[in-house]
């Protein structure tokens, strides 16, 4: 007999004992009434359970059921704030092994650390955004965009709301972006008669417009995924993003309406708890430099114009962010060596942090597919689109609130659903964007997001008293997305 057919057989012997035994407690656990039928598969077997006097049937298998522990075990360590990455590393791996293809874990990882267009794209906003941040021109943005803003009354809350906005195009990150413009809007709204918890709100609700940066992580992911330039991406998004930001407008202000948070002359508040978190930070400029305000926005800017009025010119996101790059150094007059170096560490940081996670959630999303559980769960939601839809609108938005991450949720489910949109009726723009938005909102609607954390100690207010507003208008945000797609 050849070696190679006698290793086969003594291989599927091994597996036949394997499951027998992997198998005996599920019939102890579902009890005795249940007959058995096996169906070989490529995730260990399908074990069918028929109960004779109803007639109904169950199906599970080890993997499956083995698969659902490590995700709630995964979903408990990162609610105890242990490093995301190292949690979706080590569940995607130990559901690889489960199923008995670790393999399909390492070859994810090397897949993942290998994306040219996921690398160039992100890296490069990453490096740029270090830069900015190196010469303040991020704060003679947020001064520039906040010194108009005088004597509103109530309607200093949606300005207050569109000035966020348009910062987050510069600034990505959710706790980066409470840094810098945090201590100028919410003491401007406090001192106009707002309440801290809804002046916090306001920073934290504010963060849509940041989907009409090409530097986007969740655009490029999508992107790429979808197989389509990344400006394409956001030209499909903006209207959308433009109608979401201006709905989550409106429903903070009546939130403050109906929870009495504006009173002219003001409330009676207390010293702030996070007053020792404000002095930490930087001071805005008080006469701020319109060109180092600029900086930020040059390569959004760069990108659009030559996007809709030059086509023909195919214009790369690194490619804008080296110019906004040589731009940044003429107008600051840094030394030319110092940013560099600074560019470059940016990139690695980029790498390291977002790419990082992604290559972590992709390793993750590996070891669902190998356990069956992407193709149950492809199967359940093929057999509705709306039902696919209400999985990606109300899934990554429960992932983010629980976790306080917003990117763990959306990577994680884009690597592993959004591919296959197709399959039940949508495209994979519509799929990835619902996701990556509903993940966004549940991350502002979570205690646990260091972002909601900084904000609320610099208003001095408590972040569940922040949620309690914030959730409000991400809800009803998701519920108009969701009759939107």
């Amino acid at each position: 007999m050849p070696k190679a057919v006698r290793f086969s057989r003594i291989a599927k012997c091994l597996d036949a004992g394997i499951h027998s035994v992997l198998d005996a407690p599920f019939q102890c656990f579902l009890g005795f009434p249940f007959l058995r039928d096996v169906t070989p598969s490529k995730n260990f077997r399908r074990i069918s359970f028929r109960t004779n006097p109803l007639g109904a049937t169950f199906k599970m298998s080890f993997s499956i059921l083995a698969a659902c522990v490590i995700v709630v075990a995964a979903l408990y360590a990162l609610v105890k704030r242990i490093e995301t990455r190292l949690v979706l590393l080590v569940a995607g791996l130990a559901m690889c092994c489960i199923s008995l293809d670790p393999m399909a874990a390492f070859k994810q990882f090397d897949k993942s650390m290998t994306t040219s267009s996921l690398i160039i794209s992100i890296c490069s906003s990453m490096g740029f955004a270090a830069c900015i941040t190196m010469t303040k021109c991020d704060l003679h943005l947020v001064s520039l965009l906040t010194k108009p803003l005088k004597k509103l009354g109530i309607m200093l809350l949606p300005c207050c709301m569109i000035v966020t906005g348009i910062a987050s195009l510069a600034i990505d990150s959710l706790a980066g972006l409470c840094a810098a413009i945090g201590p100028t809007i919410v003491g401007l709204m406090i001192r106009a008669g707002f309440r801290p918890a809804i002046a916090a709100a306001a920073v934290i609700s504010s963060t849509l417009p940041n989907y009409w940066s090409p530097g986007s992580t969740d655009n490029i992911l999508v992107a790429k995924i979808a197989d389509i330039p990344v400006m394409d991406m956001v030209n499909y998004v903006a209207p959308k993003i433009l109608l979401l930001s201006g709905l989550s407008i409106v429903f903070l202000l009546l939130v403050c309406i109906l929870f009495g948070d504006f009173k002219k002359g003001g409330f009676n508040v207390q010293a702030a708890p996070g007053a020792d978190i404000q002095q930490k930070l930087p001071d805005l400029p008080e006469h701020p430099n319109l060109l180092k305000a600029f900086a930020p926005l040059l390569p959004v800017v760069l990108l659009f114009v030559v996007s809709l009025c030059f086509p023909e010119v195919k214009m790369s996101v690194a490619t804008a962010m080296l110019l906004g790059f040589i731009f940044t150094i003429i107008v600051t007059r840094e030394s030319p060596a110092a940013m560099c170096r600074k560019f470059f560490d940016g990139m690695g940081h980029g790498y390291g942090s977002t790419l990082g996670l992604i290559i972590a959630a992709g390793v993750f999303a590996a070891g669902l597919q190998s356990c069956g559980v992407v193709s149950a769960f492809i199967e359940y939601l093929k057999n509705s689109s709306e039902i696919a839809k209400l999985g990606a609108s109300f899934g990554p938005y429960l992932l983010g609130v629980i976790t306080g991450s917003g990117n763990a949720a959306a990577f994680a489910f884009n690597e592993a659903v959004t591919p296959h949109a197709a399959e039940f009726g949508m495209e994979i723009k519509d799929l990835g964007f619902l996701a990556c938005i509903s993940a966004t909102l549940g991350r502002v609607s979570s205690p646990l997001a260091a972002g909601v954390i900084l904000i609320a100690g610099l208003a001095g207010a408590e972040p569940l008293d922040v949620i309690k507003r914030s959730s409000i208008v991400m809800i009803l945000t998701i519920g108009v997305l969701y009759f939107l797609m």
